[in-house]
């Protein structure tokens, strides 16, 4: 029987002192071997610095790279969530069109690398889908409410266009993979929920609802947390289409400083935090639903 909550024990310490030993002799080898000058005290002032001008604190660039790569995190993954949810179900519905086209997608996605599907957004789709949503004339719109709500929860709207590319072609990646993980989840549903929800009337949206999604999803959070986590890793490689997010603050910030080893670190912290506060929301979800369940 596995404990619920074990305790750290002696092997845990040696494995926790080994990991930090290790690093430090890196850090120790770094800076004897390459001579290099540790300047950590600059870093402060690009997470938080205070504008005198403005008489108050704001974002440096990389806690700025920083909420953008949140914002893109977010709208990717709400985003994947749908179109993953939305072709699970059709994957795993007893309509063989609606199957082959979800089949399809799929395929497709998941063979292509996902730099390329961002590069034919931005350059291809996205001179088409920009204008007919009307971010172009967000984009020029002047200051206003319309103006705040977009700039604090989604994007500049001088860099809407571009945002929008990058965004839909991570929700369109990543949502293969979440597909993939809703069809496992509502297959793994036994029939007999099936039969019974159907012996009660329900139609079959309301069997998806009420009865098999519900118990999917608690069977499913292990690997979407995963697939959430990757997520918010794949967000760096928008910075191939210059969205000014973590990574590429982090590649403006190290050529201008040429403070390689402290940028990065700061970056990989970052997002290491990140994601690790994703995982530990997660699983706290998860208990909270095996425990509701029992």
């Amino acid at each position: 029987m596995i404990e619920k909550n074990p305790k750290l024990t002696v092997l845990d310490l040696v494995v926790f002192a080994l990991v930090g030993s290790g690093v430090a002799w890196l850090m120790v080898t770094i800076t004897l071997e390459s001579q290099y000058n540790w300047q950590w005290e600059t870093i402060p002032q690009y997470i938080l610095r205070f504008d005198d001008p403005a008489g108050r604190w704001v974002p440096g660039m990389i806690l700025t790279g920083l909420l953008i790569t949140l914002r893109l995190s977010f709208w990717s993954t709400l985003g994947a969530l749908v179109i993953g949810t939305v072709m699970g179900i059709m994957k795993g519905g007893p309509s063989r069109y609606l199957r082959m086209v979800a089949t399809a997608y799929v395929e497709t996605i998941r063979n292509v690398p996902v730099i390329v599907w961002i590069f034919i957004f931005y350059y291809f789709l996205g001179e088409i889908i920009v204008p007919f949503l009307g971010l172009d004339r967000a984009a020029a719109m002047e200051d206003g409410l319309l103006r705040n709500l977009l700039t604090t929860f989604v994007s500049d709207p001088s860099h809407l266009p571009v945002f929008f590319s990058g965004t839909a072609a991570l929700a369109l990646y990543e949502g293969a993979y979440f597909t993939e993980i809703i069809r496992a989840g509502v297959e793994s549903v036994e029939k007999g929920q099936w039969e019974a929800s159907a012996a009660h009337g329900l139609t079959r949206f309301q069997q998806l609802r009420h009865v098999i999604l519900p118990q999917a999803l608690v069977r499913v959070l292990p690997p979407m947390a995963g697939q959430i986590i990757s997520t918010i890793k794949d967000s760096s490689i928008v910075s191939v289409i210059s969205i000014q997010e973590l990574t590429f603050q982090g590649m403006e910030l190290m050529s201008a400083t040429f403070l390689t080893f402290e940028v990065w670190i700061t970056v990989l912290f970052l997002y290491f935090a990140v994601c690790f506060c994703c995982s530990m929301g997660v699983a706290g979800i998860e208990k909270r639903m095996t425990r509701q369940k029992a």
